[in-house]
């Protein structure tokens, strides 16, 4: 089957908040590869073309995946591998292909800023389904972190649009609000930040679900709660249509063979 994910980086550290965009798209498909650049890539203030893929026009093509994305698969030697699976929902025993685990784990380390998510597309039911790490909980309260621990699989959880927030006029809010006393726990990832703002819009509130599917008490914070947030897939939307999704690649140009460091 194709999957396609795409490729974001940050502009400086999270405290600085820098700015951010998608400015790449990945595709696997009939066993290659295929990357291209996106119009993030060139209107990012501050972002430079990856090693050995220097034209932004240029489409790329390789047969294994790219060094830059494999790097970010933890080795199956490591004795965390089994966990790190489980803590996305993945079977230790059988995980699936490396895209769709770099899709739910981001891909993220602590020495760079890129950021890895997939391209939505409608379930066996024609929904929009998704599933991600609840973000930002790095800046979540005690009391927060405390409410986290306590929620159970299934455990229903609620979108807030924060359009005062000071650093992400995009920004969804994810609150528990059991026992009528709301708790922020963190945001929605940026990348799918537009996506629901767009079925909120044009569903109603009860249409959409967010669900939590796994507490992973003993991960890092940033794979601490895994949710999945399911709504009606309205007529005529379509996922990632921001302009920074726009592929700049000339397909009349020859392909390239891809060489990322």
């Amino acid at each position: 089957m194709n999957r396609v994910v795409y490729i974001a980086w940050r502009v400086g550290s999270p405290d600085e908040r820098g700015g951010w965009s998608p400015v790449a798209r990945l595709e696997q498909a009939d066993g290659e590869y295929c990357f291209v650049y996106t119009e993030g890539a060139r209107t990012l203030k501050g972002f430079h073309p990856f090693p050995g893929m220097t034209d932004l026009h240029a489409v790329y093509r390789s047969t294994a995946l790219l060094p830059m994305m494999s790097n970010r698969l933890l080795s199956r030697s490591r004795p965390e591998f089994k966990a790190w699976l489980a803590w996305s929902d993945f079977d230790p025993d059988n995980p699936p292909d490396p895209l769709a685990i770099l899709g739910v784990t981001e891909g993220i380390r602590q020495t760079d800023a890129l950021e890895v998510f997939p391209h939505p597309e409608p379930d066996a039911k024609g929904r929009y389904r998704t599933r991600f790490f609840v973000h930002g909980l790095r800046y979540a309260s005690p009391e927060a972190l405390q409410r986290l621990a306590s929620l159970a699989a299934g455990t229903l959880l609620r979108i807030e649009m924060e359009d005062d927030n000071p650093h992400d006029p995009r920004a969804v809010a994810v609150l528990d609000d059991r026992n009528g006393e709301p708790q922020r726990l963190g945001y929605v990832p940026r990348y799918l930040a537009r996506d629901v703002r767009a079925l909120t819009a044009q569903a109603s509130a009860d249409a959409i679900t967010l669900a939590v599917v796994r507490v992973n008490p003993d991960a890092p914070l940033q794979m601490r709660l895994l949710c999945q947030l399911t709504a009606p897939w309205p007529a005529g939307f379509a996922p990632c249509g921001g302009d920074e999704f726009r592929p700049l690649a000339d397909s009349s140009r020859p392909a390239k063979v891809a060489h990322s460091a």
